[in-house]
């Protein structure tokens, strides 16, 4: 899977730009402020429908215009577009037709991206990491969405009671199904965290040879205790809290360097490449399980990594034999492996080298 062809109109700094991007190594640089990371941005946008950058959707059009389009066309034939107003109006088409849900962008454009903020994976909180795993699991399996959709209307309505200190039987009615949907998401997430370690030890092998680096799934309370059961314990200090304590919305998943997390033992060097790694595995275990490719967008490579870790990384991209558009500020920084093709940006202009 690999874009074909990208459309940006009145999107952050960039007037109008069409590209036709190789399968391969693309590689996007300019100055700061040129509008290279706004082209990673567009096509980010595509797969998820929001920015990698801010909350704000009226931030992304360009200053004076009433909306945004993006446009891009698959190599499998797919052909995405949005159209973003600034009122609001949020106009979504896979194919001419309009989808019933914003994830099955996501489902037709599965896509990683590493960039100084994906940090956040290793020293954020847990919320990060859930999400990782949840990429995976909704990939993984055609009925994760629902599940985990469920699972989540039925945490909010019981946190909904909790919070105004309903009587234990009426909050006791949810218990069952909470716990019926809660496992099944735990089994969707554990299988995949599972699928995951074979792909990471090969790439941890790579990245980091001398660090042993265990990777192990929490589910989110003590699994010898049944989730309902739980629940049901628990239920009088939820009460006085407000919310539930413990259930599938606390996973985590834990890398740790001998008994220390891995944020308290290794380099910022070091978790970069430990954050590559994850990144690239997951592709790897998307493509093993559905035999199809995954989208690598790669924001200020240079960033936190040495001419050798860079040199890594970017061999390491292209074996993946995935579509890949990295950005840098100078091309002399990532001369290291052949590109396939190279656009220059400058004032939100896009040319092809």
């Amino acid at each position: 899977m690999a874009l074909s062809r990208l459309q940006i109109h009145h999107f952050r700094n960039i007037e109008t730009a069409s590209l036709e991007p190789a399968a391969g190594l693309n590689l996007i640089y300019g100055d700061n402020g040129s509008g290279k990371t706004s082209v990673l941005e567009a096509i980010w946008y595509l797969s998820l429908g929001r920015s990698f950058r801010t909350h704000l959707a009226q931030r992304v059009i360009q200053y004076e215009q009433p909306q945004f389009t993006l446009f891009t066309r698959l190599s499998e034939g797919d052909r995405l577009g949005i159209q973003r107003q600034r009122d609001g109006d949020n106009d979504v088409r896979i194919n001419g037709e309009r989808p019933q849900r914003i994830s099955d962008l996501a489902a037709r454009l599965p896509l990683q991206l590493i960039s100084p903020e994906s940090f956040a994976l290793l020293l954020d909180g847990p919320k990060a990491r859930r999400e990782f795993i949840d990429w995976g699991a909704f990939h993984a399996d055609p009925q994760f969405i629902g599940v985990w959709s469920r699972y989540r209307r039925l945490l909010k309505q019981r946190n909904q009671l909790l919070k105004q200190k309903a009587p234990q039987r009426q909050i006791a009615v949810w218990d069952s199904q909470m716990a019926h949907y809660g496992d099944w998401l735990t089994r969707l997430r554990s299988d995949w965290v599972n699928s995951l370690n074979g792909a990471l030890e090969g790439i941890i092998s790579q990245f980091l040879p001398d660090v042993p680096i265990r990777v192990s799934f929490s589910q989110g309370w003590d699994a010898r205790t049944p989730l309902e059961l739980l629940l049901s314990q628990g239920l009088e200090r939820d009460i006085q809290l407000g919310y539930t304590v413990s259930g599938p919305h606390k996973a985590d998943l834990r890398l740790r360097v001998e008994k220390l997390p891995a944020q308290d033992n290794l380099s910022r060097g070091q978790l970069k490449l430990l954050v590559c790694a994850l990144k690239i595995a997951q592709g790897q275990v998307l493509g093993q399980q559905q035999h199809r490719g995954c989208l690598y967008l790669v924001d200020d490579l240079a960033s936190e990594l040495d001419k050798d870790r860079r040199t890594l990384l970017l061999q390491q991209l292209q074996k993946t034999g995935s579509q890949v558009f990295v950005s840098a500020i100078e091309p002399a920084q990532l001369a290291m492996v052949p590109w396939d093709k190279t656009f220059h940006v400058e004032q939100g202009r896009i040319t092809e080298q």
